[in-house]
């Protein structure tokens, strides 16, 4: 068994459902002292936060990731049980493997084996590892980067393992991500018995119009670097529960996933004024974060040529999907990329990885670390 394999098995048996860590950082630390690395257990609020670092001076490379998992669900829904990882057709299967706790591995085996190579390597690597990432992103690297930038570290570049590929690993490397955000509008109307209509007002009806048009708008036609602005309602609640009564008020929740081509202020403006020329009465809160790209440079450089090396293929930059805790790093003018393993199970009944994937991953990530500082 690999060194990699045995330490994504030993992080999966741990059930370290978010905010909870169960222990993984632990081990993760003690891996990493054992190589000479300060290691620093920074916990804010429940969550819990690593710190580690080996070397001293410029390039700053940080390698980060999460230990936290989401819940699994059903545990009938299950082939193996999540939490008891297990080896099946050449798959490791349980929650987290992939997501990204095989990325974490892979990680930790990749510096073990460049440290024994490489004992006075140029620069600073250094680890930040959160169990927040899954959840509300509050006490995890967003805090720790806090803490950092109090103490004057400034960080150059920045790999985060998680899972980037689509096909086989190494195919897609995310250098950016859109901006996410979130709208929450309450509109009002006025309760009354639905035989009377004429004495309510109902805010549904009122509402149905705006909600058309948002959804049917274009909001800009995305850039090279970025798919265009997409919009979608994930929530929408009205009424009391019984069949007779108009109800009250309506809340709507609804998501922007937006490029570098508009703004936050830009989609504010233009959903409230929509809401305006419907004539609404309502109250629209908001919360979001902006977009990253790393266009180029050198680790950009590094992670191509690590993949075309190890992989014999190369690979594609992207910018689509989801986001990542990159979106706390990048603003501090770090380059920062994703590079990981497969995502098709993530979040999925029977997460699973290639055994094969998780040793193909060391390599490209210890190629990496030689290429970005040797």
């Amino acid at each position: 068994m690999s060194p990699t394999l045995a330490l994504t098995m030993d992080l999966v048996a741990r059930p370290s459902l978010t905010p909870e860590d169960a222990g993984c950082q632990a081990l993760i630390g003690q891996r990493l002292a054992a190589l000479g690395f300060t290691v620093e257990h920074l916990p804010f609020g429940d969550v819990s936060n690593l710190w580690a670092h080996r070397g001293s001076g410029r390039p700053l490379l940080v390698l980060a990731g999460h230990t936290d998992v989401v819940p699994p669900g059903p545990l009938s829904s299950w082939a193996t049980p999540p939490f008891t990882p297990t080896l099946l057709d050449g798959f490791l299967c349980g929650r987290g493997v992939a997501d990204m706790k095989g990325g974490l591995a892979a990680m930790v085996t990749a510096v073990e084996a460049f440290v024994a190579a490489y004992p006075d390597h140029q620069g600073t690597l250094a680890f930040l590892v959160t169990s927040d990432e899954e959840g509300s992103a509050i006490h995890g690297t967003r805090r720790v980067i806090e803490h950092l930038q109090q103490q004057g570290i400034v960080i150059d570049a920045c790999l985060l393992g998680e899972p980037s590929s689509e096909e086989r690993v190494g195919d897609c490397v995310k250098n950016g991500r859109r901006g996410s955000l979130n709208g929450t509008v309450k509109v009002l109307g006025k309760q009354g018995h639905i035989a009377h209509p004429q004495r309510a007002l109902n805010p549904l009806h009122r509402f149905a119009p705006a909600m058309v048009e948002l959804v049917n708008t274009s909001w800009d036609a995305g850039n090279v670097h970025f798919q265009p602005t997409s919009f979608q309602f994930s929530n929408l609640h009205a009424g009391t529960g019984t069949v007779n009564v108009i109800p009250g008020e309506l809340t709507a929740l609804f998501n922007f996933r937006f490029s570098s081509a508009i703004t936050m202020e830009e989609l504010k403006h233009r959903v409230a004024a929509l809401f305006d020329k419907h004539g609404l009465d309502y109250d629209l809160t908001w919360e979001g974060y902006g977009h990253f790209l790393t266009a180029s440079g050198s680790l950009v450089e590094a992670a191509e040529q690590a993949i075309l090396e190890i992989t014999g293929r190369p690979t594609q930059l992207s910018t689509t999907g989801g986001t990542s805790d990159g979106r706390f790093i990048a603003p501090t003018g770090a380059q920062v990329v994703e590079l990981g393993l497969l995502s098709a199970t993530i979040h999925q009944v029977d997460e699973r990885v290639a055994v094969a994937d998780l040793d193909l991953l060391h390599r490209i990530y210890l190629r990496l670390l030689e290429r970005f500082l040797c």
